[in-house]
């Protein structure tokens, strides 16, 4: 697989992605929820969305943080997996709600948003929403375009 377009030769391309780098900026300078967390977010976000350029991103930013290859490999099955705590099961909660938010005929239901906020802060709620909602803008930039994975280095991207 190619990518469609370019962003070499597409002028525009690299603006938007830009832009959209920076508006992804708030929940990254926060630190008011962990990494790790928000890396979990990610990963979930982008494998169900299908985007085999973030899950191949997000999964070696994890393992290149130190993060646990059995957290890594059950990310998909975090509702019968002994490794995530009660904060970040309620993350993955909300990641999976808020992506597929076509889905339910309430969005984020209000049972979801009642465990968010069992652990989260208005503020920590707030950078998990845009973090999730950042996640999904990037999916789908990367699946329309067919981005292929594989090439990705931890890090890369600061």
């Amino acid at each position: 697989m190619t990518i469609r377009l370019n962003p070499a030769e597409v002028e525009t391309l690299p603006k938007i992605w830009k832009a959209l780098a920076a508006a992804g900026k708030p929940m990254q300078s926060q630190d008011l929820v962990p990494r790790s967390t928000l890396e979990l977010v990610n990963l979930r976000a982008s494998q169900i969305n299908g985007c085999s350029f973030c899950t191949d991103m997000h999964t070696k930013d994890m393992a290149h943080a130190g993060e646990q290859a059995e957290r890594i490999a059950m990310v998909a099955a975090w509702r019968e997996a002994p490794y995530f705590t009660e904060p970040e099961r309620a993350a993955l909660l909300l990641a999976e709600e808020a992506t597929r938010i076509a889905d339910g005929d309430t969005g984020v239901s209000d049972e979801v948003w009642a465990e968010v906020r069992k652990h989260y802060d208005e503020n920590q709620a707030a950078v998990l929403i845009g973090q999730i909602a950042m996640t999904n803008a990037w999916n789908r930039f990367n699946v329309i375009l067919q981005n292929p994975a594989g090439n990705y280095t931890p890090g890369q991207w600061g």
